[in-house]
């Protein structure tokens, strides 16, 4: 192994010994079995383990003496990296590997959040937050990134696999990146779950449903049972969902900057949308109540409808309060609620407006080219009738129909 330029030998297998590594001179000494003790000329002392891999000679630095090991903890990292070596592992990447602090899954998926976050959209990296905070980190997240197996991961989606399949296969993915993004800091080195393992583990999810919706005939006594009950974010922001027809992570990542009191309107950027295309509401009295209502709560900046610690909140907080209200439909089935009334009791309203109320892409490409309006006025027409409907308390409305001339 040479002197290292110090001009010194090295002691042939020799057995050190605490006198012998304290008193040491500039050169190398041997200690048997790969181990050797390296004196530079400085009189820093350090212990190598010579070990081979792949056909290859490896030299591997234990650590310095006396600052990080002594003898007898440099003879059992050694002999415990020789054995790893004799097993075909590489040597230096296992004792890299050692020296590296483990996080929790929890606190991986912090870490993983502060980085790929970078390249999303401020409404993907809140949804990615908040599911994996509500239904991962409670049951896996004090475990070691390293130690998350299959049955860990099952443990996680089981509760929610048949009941919330949407969301569940969400937080499979966002599971996977989590553990995907730990590989590549080398805090894991198992390969991720296998998706086969997983499939065999959890009950066959039910084939694409509609989301359980309440009809909408029942939508107003509903909506002035929630009225009359203590305002909060949650029930303030699933009421707003409902007078608006809007998607429930869209009024969860509602923000002040986005209404326009005077004009009435309410408009949703681009990263908010599902679509990736920016989106005006048209307001109607009772959104407008409630809007201020929000605002009494919780003020009049950033979020309309803040979580705890000015969060956004999660959407099983709206589901709560469904549930709490003893309803088993979903607080998306709204959405249909109201395409139901729209279809029964706006008759003369062309559904392509309804369908433009909820943000959904309306005709063929040619018809989308040709289409340079919004449709605002009649979208204004139905929303206020929908408002008038659900909260005639809110409106002022003699009517719960709005009829307005044939085109």
């Amino acid at each position: 192994m040479g002197s290292d330029g110090a001009g010194k030998g090295w002691l042939p297998m020799g057995k050190l010994t605490d006198k012998k590594v304290r008193n040491a001179k500039p050169g190398i000494y041997g200690d048997g079995a790969g181990l050797y003790l390296r004196v530079k000329p400085s009189g820093t002392k350090s212990f190598v383990l010579r070990v081979q891999h792949m056909g290859r000679r490896q030299d591997v630095g234990l650590g310095g003496y006396p600052a990080d090991l002594t003898l007898s903890e440099a003879r059992d990292k050694a002999h415990h990296l020789r054995k790893l070596a004799r097993q075909g592992k590489d040597a230096i990447a296992e004792r890299d590997r050692e020296k590296i602090v483990i996080p929790t899954f929890k606190e991986a998926v912090s870490l993983a959040y502060a980085e790929l976050s970078k390249g999303w959209s401020e409404k993907h990296a809140d949804a990615f937050m908040a599911s994996l905070t509500e239904h991962s980190v409670p049951k896996i997240g004090g475990r070691r990134v390293d130690q998350i197996s299959t049955s860990d991961v099952i443990a996680v989606l089981s509760p929610i696999w048949t009941e919330k399949p949407a969301i569940a296969q969400k937080v499979r993915v966002r599971i996977m990146q989590v553990l995907s993004f730990s590989r590549s800091k080398g805090w894991r080195a198992a390969p991720l779950p296998d998706a086969r393992e997983l499939r065999d583990g959890l009950a066959r999810q039910p084939k694409g449903k509609n989301f359980a919706a309440v009809p909408f005939k029942d939508v107003p006594a509903f909506f002035a049972d929630q009225l009359g009950r203590e305002d909060t974010s949650g029930r303030l922001a699933l009421l707003f969902t409902i007078a608006t027809a809007a998607r429930s992570g869209e009024v969860r990542s509602a923000r002040w900057e986005h209404i326009d009191l005077e004009g009435k309107v309410w408009n949703r950027p681009a990263e908010l949308m599902k679509a990736g295309v920016k989106h005006t509401v048209t307001l109607n009295d009772a959104a407008l109540t409630l809007l201020e209502r929000a605002k009494a709560l919780h003020g009049g900046e950033g979020l309309i409808f803040p979580g705890t610690r000015g969060q956004p909140l999660s959407d099983m907080t709206l589901s709560k309060v469904m549930r709490t209200a003893k309803r088993d439909e979903t607080v998306h089935g709204f959405r249909s609620s109201f395409r139901d009334w729209a279809a029964e009791r706006m008759p003369t309203i062309p559904a392509m407006v309804a369908e433009m109320a909820l943000a959904h892409s309306v005709g063929s490409k040619t018809e989308q080219a040709y289409l340079r309006s919004d449709l605002r006025d009649m979208r204004r027409a139905l929303m206020d009738a929908w408002g008038n409907f659900v909260a005639q308390s809110l409106s002022g409305a003699r009517s719960n129909v709005i009829e307005l001339a044939r085109a």
